[in-house]
């Protein structure tokens, strides 16, 4: 296991620790000393951002020729063509995208970064593709999250396929986009639909994506590592949206909301509280480290957001400010303690 220098010397710590302690004999501390390698530098993020500003750099050289008077001609003549051309297009640009993202996967599937690289290239050129095929299909219903709807679907199916949780991550996005646009087209863009504001809508769809997507990946055990994204993002929308309804309620027009009384207020704080402690003994109980730290980040935040809402016109700045720091001092030593003891249960669990 290739660790960094500081990890290194946490773990040099506690092994020569437990030696002297004799928690562990001396085969066993050559044993886990050989267990790691100190890596000089951390070649994996060097991977990771060179990629992300190599597509940076593709973007940049595309608007630089967009100033060149004879590119522009030349990409003019180009985008002459008709909306339903320029998206047919672009769909074969992205289906040869994803098949050298493929065949480049199946090639070297250790390059990580710049296999995926190469898929992101191919969903913006998708989303182009559909964009353009929305221009040419217009007929002026507004009913565009039809578009989102068939982005999520290609972006799933593509997912699902390759496989590519890039990819499969962008038909999670696609489809909260559509499901919000489409509320909001059957609500007629009013603030409510079923009674319910844009936040509680997304609770109910965070909830919905959680439950099928553990459902799905548990029964189809060949996908069933697009398990932790899918959750991820349901827990996303589910406390993103219970956050915001914790500060608005389920009040579609700012008049209501001001309007208000902080008690009224109460039941979301509440239900937001009573969400993150669920996930944290869900954490807890089955050992899942992502609901745990869902549950701990957003009661934290509930917390936190609580503590602004109630003291900061009533408490001096600097004493308010000093409440702040010495909190976020205490949670900052707690948790890198915990991330210690992590990083050498880690280690002790694949030693022996």
């Amino acid at each position: 296991m290739q660790v960094s220098k500081k990890e290194g010397r946490v773990l040099e710590q506690a092994i020569s620790r437990w030696r002297e302690t004799d928690v562990i004999s001396e085969a066993e501390f050559d044993k886990l000393k050989a267990s790691y390698k100190v890596t000089a530098f951390d070649w994996k993020r060097v991977a990771k951002y060179s990629f992300w500003l190599a597509i940076s750099c593709i973007v940049i050289a595309i608007s630089s020729a967009l100033a060149d008077q004879w590119l522009m001609g030349l990409l003019v003549s180009l985008f002459n063509l008709s909306d339903f051309m320029k998206s047919m297009s672009l769909a074969v640009l992205a289906v040869v995208l994803y098949f050298l993202g493929v065949i480049k996967k199946q090639r070297s599937p250790e390059k990580i970064f710049s296999n995926e690289a190469v898929f992101f290239l191919a969903v913006l050129t998708t989303a182009m593709a559909v964009a353009f095929l929305g221009m040419a299909i217009d007929n002026g219903s507004g009913h565009f999250s039809l578009l989102l709807l068939l982005a999520a679907i290609v972006y799933g199916l593509l997912g699902l396929w390759f496989p590519s949780k890039l990819v499969w991550l962008f038909s999670l996005l696609s489809l909260g986009a559509w499901f919000g646009a489409e509320t909001g087209y059957v609500s007629g863009w009013g603030a409510y639909y079923l009674g319910m504001n844009y936040p509680l809508r997304f609770v109910v769809f965070g909830l919905v994506l959680i439950v099928l997507g553990s459902y799905l990946f548990h029964k189809w055990q060949a996908r069933a590592e697009f398990l932790p994204t899918t959750k991820a993002v349901g827990m996303l929308y589910l406390f993103i949206s219970l956050w915001i309804l914790s500060l608005f309620g389920n009040y579609g027009d700012d008049y209501f909301w001001i309007m208000a009384q902080k008690s009224e207020l109460l039941f979301w704080s509440i239900l937001f509280a009573l969400s993150a402690i669920v996930a944290i003994f869900h954490g807890v109980k089955y050992d899942d480290g992502m609901t745990r730290g869902f549950g701990l980040t957003f009661i934290f935040i509930n917390l936190y957001t609580k503590f602004f809402e109630y003291f900061w016109q009533g408490t001096h700045k600097a004493i308010f400010f000093a409440i702040l720091a010495l909190s976020f001092w205490y949670l900052g030593t707690r948790a890198e303690k915990i991330w210690h003891m992590g990083s050498v249960k880690r280690l002790v669990k694949k030693s022996t």
